[in-house]
């Protein structure tokens, strides 16, 4: 239906407008408001109710959050003011990473000076039971990028990005830094998109020996194209990824990983861009183990 009275159950004395369909038409595949599109229907008192309410603007601060009022950073401010034009009593969500979510208003908007009023908080209901630590293999510019964006969607609870032999990156001191508060943004980001109330850890960069040394869970999993499947695996409360680099992990390395305890496990028959292996396996996980 697409919120408009059918001729069967319309008034025939009300007069007849063109109405924008509102969600998409089962008859004709119109999306919510086509502007292209309007259908003939008739004037009623009866208005039906939306399917679903509009989504507030989510933003993320370092700040600890509580009831009352808070400023906002002048980056956030700016955004706020500049690029999404929001006005004083408009609704806003916040969170600061603990879990809780804080929905209140706008005070006062300006280019460098934000003040909102938070009036409601309330627990975040969308992060798995299922803990996971992303070893990444290091790679180039946007596919590290998307590695962390993804996993951050799917769940993740930890990012490290593993320094190995194929590694076609490498990162020294201050460009290290700035690419781990680069990545740390970018999961920032995807929380503020997918819903999510905590932010995943994007440890440094780590060599592949130290973090297979250090790394605690209990499952942990290696992905190598000719292993068992992910499904042979129980249950674990808690879940370690290791993924290679674009050119993969060497034999020796996996050897390494699987005298820590690590499982080499497969993803299906093809073989995966290290990008994509995260994606996959993180998916695969959630459903067999996670909240899917």
């Amino acid at each position: 239906m697409c919120g408009v009275a059918t001729g069967l159950f319309a008034d025939k004395s009300a007069p007849t407008v063109g109405r924008r369909c509102l969600q998409r038409c089962c008859t004709c595949g119109s999306g919510p408001g086509d502007a292209s599109l309007v259908h003939e229907g008739t004037i009623t008192e009866q208005t039906l109710e939306p399917r679903h309410t509009m989504r507030l603007s989510r933003f993320f601060t370092e700040t600890p959050l509580s009831l009352g009022e808070h400023e906002l950073p002048e980056a956030q401010a700016h955004y706020i003011s500049r690029v999404l034009r929001m006005t004083e009593g408009d609704a806003l969500q916040l969170f600061d990473g603990s879990g809780l979510e804080f929905r209140g208003t706008l005070l006062e908007v300006g280019k460098k000076r934000v003040r909102v009023q938070l009036t409601e908080s309330f627990a975040g209901q969308v992060e798995s039971g299922l803990r996971i630590h992303l070893g990444q293999g290091l790679s180039r510019g946007e596919r590290m990028d998307w590695a962390i964006q993804k996993a951050t969607e799917l769940g993740v609870s930890e990012i490290t990005p593993i320094i190995s032999e194929r590694c076609e990156v490498r990162l020294k001191d201050e460009r290290a830094e700035k690419r781990q508060a680069h990545w740390q943004q970018i999961a920032i980001s995807a929380c503020e998109q997918c819903g999510r109330s905590v932010v995943p850890v994007i440890h440094p960069p780590m060599p592949l020996a130290d973090w297979i040394r250090l790394t605690e869970a209990d499952l942990k999993l290696v992905l190598h194209p000719v292993a068992e499947p992910l499904t042979s695996h129980a249950k674990p409360a808690s879940l370690a990824f290791l993924i290679g680099p674009e050119g993969g992990l060497n034999e020796a390395e996996v050897d390494q990983a699987q005298t820590a305890g690590f499982h080499a496990a497969r993803l299906g028959p093809r073989v995966l861009r290290t990008e994509t292996a995260p994606v996959v396996a993180l998916s695969v996980a959630q459903q067999l183990w996670g909240d899917f």
